[in-house]
């Protein structure tokens, strides 16, 4: 077995045990970056718009209603068996799921019009590979709209971050910073364009309750965060509950 097919497992039972919270949770139902996400595809109903690690399917809810066809996709099938039912629930009839791996996209050269990430690629394996691929499968003149949480730049900070993440969610790979999301899809032939930057809160209760997380794991968390330097506990709004906010940024790119 490789490295990324444990991987690969390991965010499948991280996430298709949890799918019916993420298809309910709030912070991804709803956000100033969900509405941006969506404005991409406002001016092109005949758009093929492919949702790459689609969770429990917002995105896709979003966009759905202004365009021609949505393919929400992800590794776990329990997550894709919640986002088409709910899909059937709104009644978007235009909304279809496919279960597989950003870093291998089973799709033909140029099939979308755009390609939509939004919370994900923080887990993904390999993202030079799976940012070849979202080019790939875009047409010319297509474009990528790319939302996650990004780490703020120091080092200090970069750090807590990370250790909180990852021992909320072993599947957890890595926040990237601004510059570094604009390297690698600049590498992988885009041309990165506008960005959007926001704070936005997590509420520590269902951050971790949606996860899952080990109660010995939360009390770490919380104990990181409570020994952190005031630097850290002021830069994320550490607040007494544990609750904190994390920057998160949009960045549209267009195939080059």
């Amino acid at each position: 077995m490789s490295a990324s097919d444990t991987h690969e497992s390991q965010v499948d039972r991280q996430f298709g045990a949890r799918a019916a919270d993420y298809v309910a949770s709030a912070v991804h139902a709803a956000g100033a970056d969900l509405d941006a996400l969506a404005a991409l595809c406002r001016d092109v109903p005949h758009a093929r718009v492919l949702d790459l690690g689609c969770g429990g399917g917002h995105v896709s809810y979003a966009v759905a209603p202004h365009v021609r066809a949505v393919t929400a996709l992800d590794l776990s099938q329990a997550m894709l068996d919640a986002v088409a039912a709910e899909a059937a629930r709104r009644g978007l009839t235009n909304l279809d799921t496919r279960r597989a791996a950003v870093e291998a996209l089973p799709f033909p050269d140029a099939a979308f019009d755009r390609v939509l990430t939004r919370y994900s690629a923080h887990h993904w394996a390999d993202v030079p590979t799976a940012l070849r691929e979202a080019h790939r499968v875009l047409k010319p003149g297509g474009r990528l709209g790319l939302v996650d949480v990004i780490h703020p730049g120091p080092p200090l900070l970069d750090t807590h971050l990370q250790a909180w993440e990852l021992l909320r969610d072993p599947s957890h790979v890595r926040d990237y910073g601004e510059a570094e999301w604009r390297a690698m899809l600049t590498e992988a032939g885009f041309v990165p364009g506008a960005v959007q930057r926001w704070r936005v809160r997590m509420e520590f209760a269902s951050w971790v309750a949606r996860m899952g997380t080990p109660a010995a794991s939360v009390v770490v968390i919380r104990a990181l965060q409570e020994g952190a330097p005031e630097a850290v506990r002021e830069h994320f709004g550490v607040e007494a509950d544990g609750s904190f906010f994390v920057d998160v940024i949009m960045v549209e790119s267009e195939v080059g």
